[in-house]
Formats: C-alpha cells, structure tokens, sequence
C-alpha cells in the first residue's frame, strides 16, 4: 500500500512559503522539496515562480545568510562557502555578494584563533606532522592556501 500524500498546487504552494518563511532557501532545495512532494514540473515552476514574486525566495538574500551563517557558526573559510554554494547551483554574481557579508578583519581574526586552538589539541610531537595537521584541517574548513600557509610559519 502507498501512503504517499498527493498534493495540490495550491496546498504545496502554502507548504513551500512555510518551508522557505522558516529559513532562507535556495532554488535547488525548493525544487527538490517539490519533487519529493511529487509535483509535476509544470507545477513546480507555478509555484518556483509564485514564491520568487512574493519574495519567499530570493537567491541573493539566501547567499547572503549562507555565507554569514557557515563563517560565524562552523568557522568555514572562502573556498567552503563558494563549493557549497556552488553545489547548490547559486550564481557567481550572488556568490560574489555573499562573500562581501564577511568582514576582512572578522575574517582573519577568525583564522587565527581557529589555528590557535585547533594546534593546541593536536598532539603530535614532531614538528613536521603538526604542520601537517594544522593545514589539513584548515585547508579542508576553507581556509585558502597562502593564509594556511602564512599562519603555519608565524604559529610553528
């Protein structure tokens, strides 16, 4: 037996301005919730369209609170936030808008008590493999290389 719902387009039209009132969302999640809803693709750009004119979602704005979000919460660099927008098919035009929420000043603060505190948990002893271990996991947070790399020689 199959209890998948069926929705209308008017009832999927009010889950989706509640799926994106209660956080900003990007048009690859709205169109992959509709899916899963299974709307037809005629429906899920009815409703796309409905909730870009009523401003429920709006690419740039979700950019922006992305970058924020993922710098101040998880302490992810540049590179991080650019992939993941990327994945979610976000433009270069707003991906370079919500690059500028982040403070160049925030920014390198950040770098720096984010190596500070991730060397002193890292054990090893030989000097070579606690470099390696600051830039791994720095690198794989974001962080661009020469910073990486500028750090490392000023903390090791």
């Amino acid at each position: 037996m199959n209890n998948k719902k069926f929705y209308s387009v008017t009832e999927a039209t009010k889950k989706m301005e509640s799926y994106c009132a209660y956080q900003d969302r990007c048009h690859k999640e709205v169109e992959t919730k509709l899916r899963d809803m299974g709307m037809i693709p005629d429906a899920i750009n009815q409703i796309t369209t409905h909730l870009i004119q009523e401003n429920y979602l709006n690419e740039e704005r979700f950019s922006k609170s992305f970058a924020r979000g993922k710098f101040r919460i998880k302490k992810w660099g540049k590179n991080r936030i650019v992939n993941e927008l990327k994945q979610r098919q976000i433009t270069k035009y707003n991906i370079t808008i919500a690059l500028k929420e982040i403070e160049q000043q925030d920014y390198i603060e950040t770098l720096d008590i984010l190596a500070k505190k991730r060397l002193s948990q890292i054990r090893e002893t030989n000097i070579q493999q606690r470099k390696k271990k600051l830039a791994d996991y720095l690198l794989y947070r974001g962080w661009e290389s020469h910073l990486v790399y500028e750090k490392l020689k000023e903390l090791i």
